[in-house]
Formats: structure tokens, C-alpha cells, sequence
């Protein structure tokens, strides 16, 4: 019972940190496994992605040291906590954040508030896309934070150089060597970008999405200005679909090298 009972923690340990989807196509996989050796082998053969092809490798490697273990159990473990994972996620909450004069009606967290919780909380994977960067030493130390826990962290950002003269300051400086240091950069490249007649589209989206679970979107950037003085409004969404939509879009927009590494 006592091993069965420490396979059923890992499996709904890891389906907290991987998408549903993901979990479901490797247990397919590990069934059709003759020992959980061979699973692993098949497993990293199949997993694209390499940070969940990683937590899974190393969730075999637990089961393989529990006694009694098979590839079978251990699927059947795995299935059934992402089941029970995708029903928590689809109940779907959704709440409105704010930065700006006080209501006096109603309670609304504020813009940073938000943005350093999803960033505490993540536990496999960050996307944070911003326009403008300036003087966020708090965002900073919690990425920081994110990545000494394994975080994979994904940061897009308008052009980090000055883009024919409009920009003040470089985007990827101001985020600092720290974030830089422990991050995938990228940025969206002149050459793919749209255009009408001399104007160039601009990267001007400002959102935050981790481990397919959260997804904060907002009107401010990520500086000291949105998040004290501005008059800026946001929306969380927590659970459901759209979190793990929005992290697929980014990532396929920088596979098909529309967003290219700096």
C-alpha cells in the first residue's frame, strides 16, 4: 500500500506541473512498455519538449525505485491524476485586477500583486511578454527566484535595441543581467514584422503565463509607473483552457521563428 501510496503523490505531483495533454499522450506510451526502463527510452523518444520530457524521466526514475512498480501501474497512476488535474483546471476563475485611484465598492488586488504571484507559484514554466521594461527590481528577484527552482522562464520583449529611434532605453538591459543570465530572451524581428506603408507593427502585448494554469493579461507594462501612478487593468485567469492556449501560441510563434532568441 505504502508504495502504491508514493506513486499516486508523484503522479499528482507532476500533473500540478504539465499539462494534461502531455501526461496523457506519455502514459499512452509507458503502457506499451515492457518495464519502466524501456518507458523511459520511449518517453524521450516521444516528449518534444524538453522540460517536460525531463520531469517525466525523472518521475520513471522514482516509480523505477518503488518495489512492486510495473510500467502499467505506473501509467494507470499517471492517467488518473491528470484526469483528476484537467477537471480541477477546467473550473475556471477569472478576476479582475487593477491599479489606479481606490474604489470604494469594491476590492481589487493591484497589477505587481498579481504578476509576483503567478511568478512565486510557477512551478514548470513562465511566459512573461511585455512592451516596455523599466526599474521592476521585484519582478526581477522573483524570476530570479523561479529559475534557481527549475523554472523553465520564456521572456519576449519589443526589439531589445532601439527601433529606428523611437525606443528610450533597451528593453533587455533594463530587465538586467540577472533575468537575462537565467532566461530565454526573444524579440520580435523587423523582418517579421507587418507593416502599412513607413509604420512597423510593435510588439505591444503585455501578459504573463505560467505552467498552463495562469494567464494575466493587462494594460500595463512592467514598470515602476504602471505598477504606482498608471490607471492600468488587467484580467486573471486561472484554470480552464485559455492559460495553456496562450503559452501553445508563444511557443509557436517562436518555433516558426517570428520570435527570434536575442
Amino acid at each position: 500500500m505504502d508504495s502504491m501510496r508514493r506513486i499516486a503523490t508523484d503522479a499528482a505531483k507532476i500533473s500540478r506541473e504539465l499539462p494534461g495533454e502531455v501526461l496523457e499522450a506519455a502514459a499512452e506510451v509507458i503502457l506499451q512498455a515492457s518495464d519502466l526502463e524501456s518507458a523511459r527510452q520511449s518517453v524521450a523518444g516521444t516528449v518534444a519538449h524538453a522540460p517536460y520530457r525531463r520531469a517525466i524521466d525523472a518521475f520513471l526514475v522514482k516509480c523505477s525505485k518503488v518495489p512492486r512498480s510495473s510500467a502499467e501501474g505506473v501509467a494507470a497512476a499517471l492517467m488518473t491524476a491528470a484526469a483528476s488535474e484537467r477537471a480541477s483546471r477546467a473550473r475556471q476563475e477569472i478576476e479582475v485586477v487593477w491599479t489606479g485611484p481606490d474604489s470604494e465598492t469594491i476590492p481589487f488586488r493591484q497589477t505587481e500583486q498579481v504578476i509576483l504571484q503567478i511568478l512565486d507559484s510557477a512551478t514548470a514554466r513562465i511566459t512573461l511578454v511585455s512592451y516596455a521594461v523599466y526599474a521592476i527590481p521585484r519582478i526581477r528577484e522573483a524570476l530570479v527566484k523561479a529559475a534557481a527552482r527549475g523554472v523553465q522562464i520564456n521572456v519576449i520583449l519589443e526589439t531589445p535595441d532601439r527601433l529606428n529611434g523611437q525606443k528610450e532605453y533597451s528593453t533587455l538591459r533594463a530587465m538586467g543581467p540577472e533575468v537575462a543570465g537565467c532566461s530565454k530572451v526573444y524579440y520580435w524581428p523587423l523582418e517579421q514584422r507587418s507593416k502599412a506603408g513607413a509604420k512597423v507593427g510593435i510588439l505591444h502585448v503585455k501578459c504573463v503565463v505560467a505552467d498552463g494554469r495562469w494567464l494575466f493579461v493587462t494594460s500595463a507594462n512592467l514598470t515602476e509607473y504602471a505598477f504606482g501612478i498608471n490607471m492600468e487593468l488587467g484580467t486573471l485567469v486561472t484554470g480552464g483552457d485559455v492559460p495553456y492556449c496562450v503559452e501553445e501560441l508563444f511557443d509557436s510563434l517562436i518555433a516558426r521563428g517570428i520570435l527570434a532568441a536575442v
